[in-house]
């Protein structure tokens, strides 16, 4: 994802995407783009290796997606949201986790292909992690194209025995400096691809997260806080918060936990 967080990538993709050429609503997309720009640049902090290694005996924890999973907008490699859930994960499970982010800025639901097919040889991880959806709504990505996609990706990962677990996209309509109309056609069009994401996910025996559910509510009340300097993607704070978000359907999905707290959604099916 490329300056998004809540809007994605940023107002200009909403212009390219959501609203081109349609009177008031690109004049209010040209608007915010002025507003954000890209004060974070495209790039994120590489946070791979051992997260708290004094436990030993590693979880292989495999991040995938865009660039909230890559961790765009963290002040530091220990503040993306791969090292904090890396970092939770071990405390909880008393083991060190080796971390591999394969996520990348920019990406759309159709380049986790890409994503699995460019990790190294032999590699398999203990769990997947996933968060992507953003740049589909606002790059006019089809909810059925997206869905497809993600299924793909899942599909491929359990039938190698490895569980999975997707962050479904965030709420963009919860994005306050969008005015409206702007902001509810965002809203709408995220809503729709998170409840095919959950459906799709859930079918094919991964665990889903519903992100605007789990954590959307602290970015809405405390934005000072979780968001970072451009306004869209989290801050190192807003990492922590969703890091600790995702964390109970990762100890399901390890077997270290058995119950899913509001906003988590179990497989429909339990076979690889």
């Amino acid at each position: 994802m490329r300056a998004r967080w809540w809007l994605g990538g940023g107002a200009g993709a909403v212009v390219g995407g959501l609203v081109a050429g349609r009177g008031v609503l690109s004049l209010q997309a040209r608007a915010a783009r002025a507003v954000v720009g890209k004060p974070l640049g495209e790039d994120a902090h590489r946070a791979d290796g051992l997260w708290k290694k004094k436990y030993g005996d590693p979880i292989e924890l495999l991040i995938l997606g865009d660039s909230i999973a890559a961790g765009l907008g963290a002040e530091d490699p220990g503040a993306t949201f791969g090292a904090q859930l890396a970092k939770r994960l071990a405390k909880k499970a008393r083991r060190s986790v080796r971390l591999h982010v394969a996520a990348r800025v920019g990406a759309e639901t159709s380049q986790l292909r890409a994503q699995l097919a460019g990790l190294p040889a032999g590699y398999r991880p203990d769990v997947a992690v996933v968060v992507v959806g953003g740049n589909d709504v606002t790059h006019r990505v089809r909810v059925s194209e997206s869905r497809r996609h993600l299924g793909e990706a899942v599909r491929t990962l359990r039938e190698r025995g490895i569980p999975v677990v997707v962050g479904t996209c965030p709420d963009l309509g919860a994005l306050s400096v969008l005015q409206q109309p702007l902001r509810a056609l965002a809203g709408v069009s995220s809503r729709q691809l998170a409840a095919a994401q959950r459906e799709v996910v859930t079918e094919l025996g991964g665990l889903a997260v519903s992100l605007a559910d789990v954590v959307g509510p602290f970015f809405v009340t405390r934005p000072d806080e979780m968001f970072a300097v451009d306004r869209f993607h989290p801050s190192g704070a807003g990492y922590r918060r969703t890091a600790k978000a995702v964390l109970p359907s990762v100890l399901v999905a390890l077997s270290l936990a058995e119950e899913l707290p509001h906003g988590h959604h179990g497989p429909l099916t339990r076979s690889g």
